[in-house]
């Protein structure tokens, strides 16, 4: 090894253009290491680089370094306060040291020339102690703006900007679009729920939204399972609105101070909404009057291009929610009716059946004729056919689908799977993490449910008729369900 180096280093100091090969501090090296290693007989690369010959085991980041704050504005996130075609809700995080915060707006144009129009909106902070320690969280809600135009922006301090983004405002008109649904996140989110987030938007990147039907994360009150999620959807939550409602895992004992050690003195810990939700997440404050503040920003609607989109808090006030649901949908103008809500009204997975919430809010769908619901909750994949309040329904084991009525869907899209039974869904699946793209067009709404790695696994169509109910056209492929291996007798 050491005639190696020695002839290596000859043709270095020989070459004019030493220089260019091996960089002065590297010609240096050899020159210096090359008599040692011949004064001591041997010699090679790797010694000259190692530090020592022990091997050290890598310990993670803390988690407090990992997601600390910063005067850089970091988790911009797209929401809707209001009408998606005038408004247009922005929230981020900074740490404490920024006592003032602005989002500035203007028209996209094609070169860099925008920046002399923009338009500066001073942010409403709120402050919010997480277990990893405080930070700030800032809002403004854009309004005024222009139906089906794209806007440029950029949030900050007035020293420290985020990049300059683009969103585009929504129509006046029913014209078609598409959003993506995903069911429960929940776990392993930077490492297996990401990459579903990143195939999705590969597939639909001209997404009017994404819509997540609650277990965003598992413990709704740590802060860096929060930090994971911002960082799965990165610059595209920045870009596409994303719609929330929470699950059960977003109801989270309080995690700062001391806790028990013990987990299962932790269970049995009171539980309530994670205190981020409303400073993270902008919605509509029109949810209902009853129980305001106890349901705001937590049951609420919008109307985009033609549909009206109802978000339910499954956690509580069943009774509460049907009386506001049936206000909102005693008046609605729009073509499409889709409802979202965590805890599905037929379950997929055994023995998780919600026999109050399907009597509470069913009867109201088949009332007013929602035409899908989307949910999660079950870790498993189960879609209906048309269903209509049956009492004594347990689950969907015995029930059986009719000629109209409402479908129903549970996803998920992350690593934790269950079971799924055996009741009559059309279409069911395990172990599988999957994301659904649906788009509106005019009477037609078309759905795809899609597996992490892009295959197509479960497909229909609804259409529209006068004076009839919903035209359902299966478009399922023709494959095997994804099922679990059983032992015979199971």
């Amino acid at each position: 090894m050491s005639g190696f180096i020695v002839s290596e280093a000859r043709l270095a100091l020989k070459d004019s253009h030493s220089q260019e090969k091996y960089p002065s501090m590297l010609l240096h090296v050899i020159r210096t290491l090359v008599p040692v290693g011949l004064l001591f007989g041997s010699f090679s690369i790797s010694s000259a680089w190692a530090h020592d010959d022990h091997t050290h085991e890598a310990s993670p980041v803390p988690e407090e370094h990992v997601h600390a704050p910063s005067a850089m504005p970091d988790r911009i996130l797209l929401t809707w306060m209001a009408d998606p075609a005038h408004t247009q809700a922005i929230t981020w995080r900074t740490d404490q040291t920024v006592t003032r915060a602005y989002a500035e707006v203007a028209p996209a144009e094609a070169g860099p020339l925008f920046v002399a129009h923009a338009t500066r909106f001073e942010a409403t902070s709120t402050s919010h102690v997480s277990d990893l320690g405080p930070a700030l969280y800032h809002e403004v809600n854009l309004t005024g703006l222009t139906p089906e135009t794209l806007y440029v922006y950029r949030v900050g301090d007035g020293a420290n900007w985020s990049a300059w983004i683009h969103f585009r405002t929504a129509s006046e008109e029913h014209k078609p679009f598409t959003f993506v649904y995903f069911g429960d996140a929940q776990n392993d989110v930077k490492s297996h729920w990401s990459r579903v987030f990143r195939e999705a938007f590969s597939d639909a990147p001209r997404a009017s939204f994404m819509l997540h039907a609650g277990d965003l994360v598992n413990r709704g009150n740590r802060d860096a399972e929060w930090g994971e999620w911002c960082s799965a959807g990165g610059w595209v939550n920045a870009m596409i609105p994303t719609i929330a409602i929470p699950g059960n895992h977003e109801y989270d004992i309080t995690r700062t101070g001391q806790l028990p050690e013990s987990p299962e003195d932790q269970k049995q810990m009171p539980r309530s909404l994670a205190t981020r939700w409303q400073a993270r997440f902008a919605y509509p404050d029109n949810g209902p009057t009853e129980f305001s503040q106890h349901l705001r920003e937590t049951a609420y609607f919008l109307d985009y291009q033609g549909m009206r989109l109802i978000g339910l808090n499954s956690m509580e006030d069943f009774d509460v929610q049907a009386r506001w649901l049936r206000e909102v949908l005693s008046d609605n103008p729009n073509r499409w009716t889709i409802v979202t809500h965590h805890h599905p009204v037929f379950s997929v997975s055994k023995g998780r059946d919600n026999p109050e919430l399907r009597d509470a809010w069913q009867p109201v769908y088949d009332e007013f004729k929602v035409d899908l619901v989307l949910q999660g909750h079950d870790h498993s994949y189960g879609r209906t056919g048309f269903r209509k309040h049956s009492p004594n329904v347990t689950g969907g084991t015995t029930f059986r689908d009719s000629d109209s009525g409402t479908l129903y869907v549970v996803s998920v899209s992350g690593p934790k799977q269950y079971d799924a039974g055996e009741g009559h869904f059309v279409r069911r699946a395990e172990d599988t993490q999957l994301y659904q793209i649906i788009t509106v067009d005019g009477d037609q709404l078309e759905y795809q449910a899609k597996t992490a790695t892009g295959g197509l696994y479960d497909a229909f169509t609804l259409v529209k008729r006068s004076g009839q109910p919903n035209e359902l056209i299966e478009r399922a492929p023709n494959s095997p369900e994804i099922r679990r291996v059983r032992n015979a007798g199971n």
